[in-house]
C-alpha cells in the first residue's frame, strides 16, 4: 500500500514538474513571439539602408565643407531640421514625453549623438587633425560598446562575436589608412576625437538601457533642439561664421539634413531599441569602406590596395557579429 502510494505521488511529482517545465518553455515561446511582433517590419531593411545614407554623409559633408565654416555648417544643419519638423509637429500634434525620465532620457541623446559627437568630430577637424585620424578613433565604437555593453545593457558579447569585432576594426583601419593620412596636430585635437567617440559610444548604450519609444517627430525635435542650442553658440563664438552659398552646399545641406539627421539617425536609433548594441554597433566597421566606394564613384577618389582586403576583413567580422 505505501509502496503503491509511493509511485502515485512520484508520477504525481513528476508529472508537476513537466507541467511546470512545459509552461515555462511555452511563457519563453509566447514572449519570442511577442517581441518579434513588436518590431516593424521595415527593420529587417534598415542595417541596409541606414549604411547607404550614413556612408555617402561623409561625401556630401565634404562637398558642403567647402562653402563653410565646419561648426557654423553644422548650426545651419541643426536648424533646417527643427525648423523642417516644426511644421509636421504642430500639424500631427503627436504626445510629448509624459514623465521626466522621458525627457531626460531624450535630452541625454541628443547631447551625446547631436552636440557631442558631430561637434567634437567638427572641432578635432578644426584643430588640424586629418579626417583619417578622426575616423581611426571613432571607428573604435564598436570595441567600445562590446566591452561595456555586458555591465551596461545586460548583453552577452561571445567569443565568436569578439573574432568578428577584431577582425572588423582590423578592416576598418586598414581601409582608413589606405585612403588617407593618419596625422594628429595637437593633444586637444586628439582629445575631441576621443570625445566624439565617448559621445557616440554612450549615446548608443544610453538608448538601449533607457531609450523609450517616443513619436518619432517628437523626439528628433527635441535632440535636435538640443543640438542646436550647443552647437550654434561655439559656432559663434569659435569661426566667423563664413558661408558661401552655392548649389553644392545646398544640396549637401539637403542631404545631410533628410537623409542623414532626420532617416539615419532614426533608423539607429530604433535598431539600438529593438536588436543589441553590439551588434548594431559592428554597422559602423562598414562605414569606411562604403564610403570609400562611393567616393570612388561620386568624387573619383582612388581606392589604395590595402583597402580591398580590408574592406574583406570588416565585412566577415560584420558576418560573425550578426550571425555569432
Amino acid at each position: 500500500m505505501d509502496a503503491c502510494c509511493g509511485a502515485s505521488s512520484g508520477a504525481e511529482a513528476e508529472a508537476y514538474d513537466s507541467g511546470i517545465a512545459d509552461s515555462r518553455r511555452e511563457t519563453m515561446s509566447v514572449a519570442r513571439t511577442s517581441e518579434a511582433e513588436r518590431q516593424p517590419g521595415w527593420l529587417r531593411i534598415a542595417p541596409a539602408l541606414f549604411l547607404l545614407l550614413w556612408a555617402s554623409g561623409f561625401v556630401f559633408l565634404k562637398l558642403g565643407l567647402r562653402d563653410a565654416d565646419p561648426l557654423t555648417f553644422l548650426a545651419l544643419r541643426y536648424a533646417c531640421v527643427v525648423a523642417l519638423l516644426a511644421g509636421p509637429f504642430l500639424w500631427l500634434r503627436p504626445a510629448l514625453p509624459r514623465t521626466r525620465g522621458e525627457w531626460r532620457n531624450l535630452i541625454v541623446v541628443g547631447l551625446l549623438l547631436q552636440a557631442g559627437y558631430f561637434a567634437f568630430t567638427y572641432l578635432s577637424l578644426k584643430l588640424g587633425m586629418s579626417a583619417g585620424a578622426v575616423a581611426l578613433v571613432t571607428s573604435q565604437q564598436p570595441i567600445l560598446v562590446g566591452l561595456l555593453a555586458p555591465m551596461i545593457a545586460g548583453e552577452r558579447v561571445g567569443a565568436l562575436r569578439w573574432v568578428g569585432l577584431g577582425l572588423g576594426a582590423a578592416g576598418a583601419v586598414m581601409v582608413i589608412l589606405a585612403r588617407s593620412s593618419v596625422a594628429v596636430s595637437s593633444s586637444w585635437a586628439l582629445a575631441f576625437a576621443l570625445l566624439a567617440l565617448a559621445c557616440i559610444t554612450g549615446g548608443t548604450l544610453w538608448e538601449k538601457r533607457f531609450g523609450t519609444t517616443v513619436h518619432p517627430v517628437t523626439a528628433n525635435l527635441v535632440q535636435y533642439t538640443v543640438g542646436l542650442a550647443v552647437t550654434a553658440p561655439l559656432a559663434f563664438a569659435l569661426e566667423p561664421m563664413h558661408v558661401h552659398w552655392t548649389a553644392s552646399l545646398a544640396g549637401s545641406l539637403a542631404y545631410l539634413v533628410i537623409c542623414n539627421s532626420l532617416i539615419a539617425i532614426s533608423l539607429l536609433l530604433a535598431m539600438v531599441r529593438y536588436g543589441e548594441a553590439s551588434r548594431v554597433s559592428a554597422l559602423f566597421f562598414l562605414i569606411p569602406p562604403a564610403t570609400a566606394l562611393i567616393a570612388l564613384v561620386v568624387l573619383g577618389e582612388t581606392v589604395g590596395a590595402l583597402a580591398w582586403p580590408g574592406m574583406a576583413l570588416a565585412a566577415a567580422g560584420l558576418y560573425l557579429v550578426m550571425r555569432y
